[in-house]
């Protein structure tokens, strides 16, 4: 364990910053080394600057650490970031411009045409970017690696075995989100119980562009977005974590819910190849029950790490439908960077 990586988390005491620290404990690769937050926190122990929700408490190995400003000198060369969108561009480009390797969550460089937005079992190859990325930008070590939106990943990977068997055409997708994410305390309780709030803020956009980002190419001349429609309505719905999502598409050829099933179900990509210490062993898992997935049943299968599909029937419009959930602050948020990390340190990339 003397080996491992030095890492630090940015937006350390955030709903998602709390995820990485929980998730990194005992990591065989990465140790927590640095945590960064607002100038709020700066200075005071993390256990006692941070409103610790995800669990009993902090991780010891965390809970000491000296809660650092964002103008202090970063040693680590491992950056995981949760800030928020909006302030994280700046911070996270200026942290790769030191020779950072860094891995964000925020949406700011998501789309940017030099930054991979991956999915490991979805898109491995675009890890090539990242040459381009350091050229374009004049960097010699750092580089800018971004995770997408948490109803974006589980929507792909479940998209992602249909679409390289079938092909598919067009995709309509409802999600039914947790409050969770929302951060902490999130949508006032008085919004939310007894409640659907039909609108998250730009939501919508994220899943209908990334997903064509993610199922997309990479050649000498960029990105080539994948070439189907998504048609995609997000909701807030009173559950903590977990978020659901009913989905419709029009495939390339036809198939029968048993065949789509089954290629949900075998699924297994490069983490899985590489036995990386996060990857779940089944990234997909297939519910055969007719009332599942259900979030508080379904959503830590494979620790969080999985997308859970289930009610795979045809579709009267289009050609086969489903319910995917997944959990949306491990997988869709800080579990999805650090398999990230842990598939660019695999391949070199953080030598």
């Amino acid at each position: 364990m003397s080996d491992r990586v030095d890492v630090a988390v940015l937006g350390a005491t955030g709903s998602v910053g709390q995820r990485f620290i929980q998730l990194l404990e005992g990591h065989p690769w990465f140790r927590v080394a640095e945590v960064v937050a607002s100038e709020r926190s700066a200075g005071r122990r993390y256990g006692e600057a941070c409103d610790w929700r995800v669990s009993a408490g902090p991780p010891a190995e965390a809970a000491d650490l000296r809660v650092q400003q964002f103008e202090e000198p970063i040693h680590s060369s491992v950056v995981f970031s949760a800030l928020p969108g909006g302030i994280a561009g700046e911070i996270e480009t200026r942290l790769a411009g030191e020779g950072k390797r860094v891995f964000t969550n925020a949406r700011d460089t998501r789309m940017d045409p030099d930054v991979p937005l991956m999915i490991p079992e979805v898109n491995p190859d675009h890890v090539a970017v990242i040459h381009s990325q350091r050229r374009r930008r004049g960097w010699k070590d750092g580089f800018i690696v971004a995770n997408p939106n948490c109803s974006t990943i589980h929507l792909v990977l479940a998209l992602k075995p249909i679409w390289d068997a079938f092909g598919i055409e067009q995709a309509m997708v409802t999600t039914l989100q947790a409050a969770s994410g929302a951060g902490y305390p999130g949508v006032p309780s008085m919004d939310l119980i007894d409640n659907v709030v039909p609108y998250i803020g730009g939501e919508e956009e994220k899943v209908e562009s990334e997903t064509r980002k993610l199922l997309g190419g990479y050649g000498d001349d960029g990105f080539r977005y994948a070439g189907l429609t998504v048609s995609a309505q997000c909701t807030r719905v009173p559950v903590r974590d977990g978020h659901t999502e009913t989905v419709s598409l029009k495939l390339g050829r036809s198939a029968s819910p048993e065949a789509v099933a089954e290629v949900l179900a075998a699924f297994r990509a490069r983490p899985q190849e590489l036995d990386l210490p996060s990857a779940p062993v089944h990234p997909i898992v297939v519910r055969a029950q007719p009332d599942r997935p259900q979030p508080i049943l379904d959503r830590d299968v494979e620790r969080g790490m999985a997308s859970v599909v289930g009610r795979i029937r045809p579709c009267n419009i289009f050609d086969v439908r489903f319910v995917v959930l997944g959990h949306n602050t491990i997988r869709g948020a800080a579990g999805a960077s650090i398999l990230n990390a842990e598939l660019l340190k695999q391949e070199g990339y953080l030598n």
